[in-house]
């Protein structure tokens, strides 16, 4: 297949590109400073005929949103249709990247394809939006809602408690919000087999297992620098301009049925991780393969 990836010097768009490309696909890929999803016809003279465009792209500061609601909609929701009525025009599929943000989190269990959303920030609001639009032009899409990313190629929130570990005895990290931290190459492998299986529709495909950022913040130091405490703190404590659901847990029942699979454990991809940035000890490294 010929996949042109929008986005694809970010930390998925990255990963992506390296799988579609070991998987014998051949991919076109764009990002700033070039990419402009905000001017309809740069995006309709640009997107090359392929089978499939894969929209990364995204305005992702959760906090700058708040402040910076136009920036925010404009990316994630115009530049959004502005794809997706590109791909219609050109009979293109369309493989959208959405967020659990769009969800509100005051609940217990997970949240499925067929849950109600409700943001409760102007980046989840926006994402629903640029869902919204995706549907309305008419094209034949996909949307994948993820979340909590990590991985190699950009700044996350793994990388940011790694260098604090390194800078203090004691770390304070939320303990109220609870996610499924999604390590981006896993969640590359499972977008190039759903583009495979030719998927429509809304899936959520995120890491198996949950846990909040506290708990994830604690597996991240028992493996880089034991002795640094972590101590739990409340969203209140924290003090962010976006307030986060408090529970974004994803349900991946219907990735499972498409694809006979389940995703790796955000454990797993944590580790393999570290392990790939050389931050894994030898010792926990083969323990880990017999997990």
């Amino acid at each position: 297949m010929k996949i042109a990836i929008l986005g694809a010097r970010g930390m998925l768009g990255r990963d992506l590109g390296d799988i579609c490309r070991a998987a014998g696909h051949e991919t076109v890929e764009y990002d700033l400073p070039g990419l402009d999803l905000t001017d309809p016809p740069w995006v309709f003279r640009t997107i090359p005929k392929c089978d499939w465009v894969v929209n990364c792209a995204a305005y992702t500061d959760v906090d700058g949103a708040q402040s910076h609601r136009g920036e925010a909609f404009a990316v994630n929701c115009d530049g959004a249709r502005n794809v997706a009525r590109a791909c219609a025009r050109k009979r293109i599929r369309l493989l959208h990247i959405s967020t659990d943000y769009v969800f509100n989190g005051y609940r217990s269990t997970p949240y499925s394809e067929n849950d109600e959303p409700d943001p409760i920030n102007i980046y989840g609001a926006s994402k629903l939006a640029g869902e919204k639009a995706v549907k309305g032009e008419g094209g034949r899409y996909a949307i994948v809602r993820t979340q909590a990313l990590f991985g190699r190629h950009g700044h996350n929130f793994v990388k940011a408690v790694i260098r604090l570990l390194q800078q203090k005895d004691s770390v304070g990290v939320v303990v109220d919000q609870v996610t499924c931290p999604t390590y981006t190459r896993h969640l590359a492998e499972a977008i190039e087999g759903l583009l495979q299986l030719d998927v429509t529709g809304v899936v959520h495909v995120s890491a198996e297992g949950e846990c909040s950022w506290y708990r994830f913040a604690r597996e991240i130091a028992s493996c880089v620098r034991p002795a640094v405490e972590i101590k739990p703190i409340t969203s209140v404590d924290l003090g962010r301009p976006a307030p986060r659901p408090p529970y974004a847990v994803l349900d991946k029942k219907r990735f499972t049925l498409l694809t006979g699979r389940k995703m790796p454990h955000w454990q797993q991809g944590l580790h393999e991780y570290l392990r790939e940035e050389g931050l894994l000890p030898g010792e926990r490294a083969a323990g880990d393969e017999n997990r």
